[in-house]
């Protein structure tokens, strides 16, 4: 006898159907299965035997096939279980699938409950865009599945209750969230700029990028707040659109990051990677291709501290992903494309012991060690660094005042200002920020009149500037323009944009 489950596949972020098909013939006991499986859709075997018969049915004694269609893509993982497990229960008569539109995913203990399996969000999105309506997941997955809407999502806890449901004896309820709630609820633990003493040129560098979503470089002596001012760089950045926190969510729910309490991510990401991190953890990899740290900050914020510390082949890595806003992985298998369209913030020492140009300390660095330890960024790399801007000593006069800074919130609507004349303005291109604007662009949205023509002009002589530098430039003088409100761009706005070009000239020049 023949019979058909519904399930759902996964490659990168994108899910793809599948159809578990199961017959069953007379002939001496066998079990396979088929359709390009991996080891561990292979091994279910044995978990989906012992589930059946601990449910209290009867594991067919006969030849038993089982086809994962579409054959020619590779199927991982072990969320295959629980539909291989019901299609054989329908194959041999003990149950019947009524639902052509159901899909079934989930891993199955030996005992028959069904267990957690990451990824279940994508899964979702992929088989309701198929025009799937009726999802059976793991109870612990219900949850985060349950953020689409106009989807019926039943929580299934054993093999047992899902046949039961599907025979009519025990209904299974359906589960449902509240998106809003979801939004509604944060909790507000960011830490806030209000609590940052003095730095005023690094923190109207921080504003600049978060209107913009430009890349940012503090450079300064150990102590000054360059660690302080990055981890409060979330706290301006504007809220996650619903359709953002889903991006957001898809990425961390095959990565396995999404907590279980956590059906949604409502915040944008900080990711703080240690420097030993190798290239596969950074850009993502492994022999089943899984997001890494530059798709895991993906509509948030990747901080990298000591920057010079990171192997400079890990750093070479980020040159294009910063370029595209994606991470290719390739691998025999598959190429798997992530998307990481994130901001970078970095920050490091002016020299191995840190104190080059401080007023207060000496330098004990010698020039080929200060060579030495810039040659370790690429020129490349910083040249895809919009803002680099010092983060000078503190006097004690900021430290020891008893008078806030701007708060966070106040700063964020200034961003927030600045970035809906930006949707407004590109909402016919697919971009949202300045720091998309691609060469097309700069020529109709950042024009020059002479004078700020002359100075750019002279900026770019007297520095050396490559071209890439060039458009970075006119691109933090857009979004400065945009924070004043004014249409179009001064020689203030140039001016203020080339100053934060200078200090890879002055560090690494």
């Amino acid at each position: 006898m023949l019979s058909k489950a519904y399930s759902v596949g996964l490659l990168g972020i994108d899910g793809f159907t599948v159809t578990v098909e199961v017959d069953i013939t007379g002939g001496l006991p066998a079990f396979d299965i088929v359709g390009l499986p991996d080891a561990a859709v292979k091994e279910s075997k044995e978990r989906i035997r012992s589930g059946i018969k601990n449910s209290g049915y009867v594991f067919p004694s006969k030849k038993l096939i089982i086809n994962l269609a579409p054959a020619n893509l590779r199927k991982e993982g072990p969320g295959y279980d629980l539909p291989m497990a019901v299609a054989v229960l329908a194959a041999s008569g003990q149950i019947a699938i009524p639902q052509e539109d159901a899909v079934f995913i989930g891993e199955l203990s030996l005992d028959g409950s069904v267990n957690h399996v990451s990824g279940v969000l994508p899964m979702v999105i992929a088989a309701y865009g198929r025009g799937f309506k009726s999802f059976f997941v793991p109870a612990a997955d219900a949850k985060e599945a349950a953020v689409i809407e106009d989807v019926n999502i039943y929580p299934v806890s054993s093999l047992g209750e899902l046949c039961r449901h599907l025979k009519g004896e025990e209904e299974i309820e359906k589960y449902t969230v509240n998106v809003n709630e979801l939004f509604d609820s944060k909790t507000d633990t960011l830490l806030d700029f209000c609590d940052v003493k003095g730095q005023e040129s690094a923190k109207r560098a921080l504003e600049i990028a978060a209107a913009g979503n430009h890349n940012v470089l503090l450079i300064g002596s150990p102590g000054t707040g360059k660690t302080m001012l990055a981890q409060r760089m979330p706290s301006i950045l504007p809220d996650l659109s619903f359709e953002e926190a889903l991006e957001v969510s898809k990425i961390h729910s095959i990565a396995g990051t999404l907590p279980m309490d956590t059906p949604l991510i409502t915040h944008r990401p900080f990711r703080n990677p240690h420097h030993t991190i190798s290239s596969a953890g950074l850009s993502g990899g492994g022999s089943v291709p899984k997001p890494g740290e530059l798709s895991l900050a993906h509509n948030g914020v990747l901080f990298l501290d000591e920057l010079p510390e990171f192997k400079r082949e890990v750093l070479e890595v980020m040159r294009q992903p910063l370029e595209d806003g994606r991470v290719t992985i390739s691998r025999v298998n598959a190429t798997l494309t992530y998307p990481c369209n994130m901001m970078l913030i970095a920050s490091m020492n002016p020299c191995k012991c840190g104190f080059l140009g401080d007023a207060n300390r000496k330098c004990t660095c010698t020039p080929a060690q200060i060579n030495q330890y810039h040659s370790r960024i690429s020129g490349p790399l910083l040249d895809r660094i919009d803002i680099q801007v010092e983060v000078a000593s503190v006097d004690y006069k900021d430290l020891s005042s008893m008078e806030k800074g701007e708060t966070s919130s106040e700063i964020k609507k200034r961003v927030n200002e600045a970035r809906q004349i930006q949707r407004e303005r590109y909402k016919q291109y697919g971009i949202y920020s300045n720091a998309q604007l691609t060469a097309g662009m700069l020529s109709e949205f950042c024009r020059l009149g002479e004078t700020e023509n002359n100075i750019l002009k002279m900026a770019f002589d007297r520095l050396g500037l490559s071209a890439r530098a060039h458009s970075r430039i006119l691109k933090v003088s857009r979004t400065i323009a945009d924070i004043a409100g004014e249409r179009d761009i001064s020689a203030a706005h140039i001016a203020e944009a080339i100053q934060y070009r200078n200090l890879d000239r002055k560090f690494f020049g």
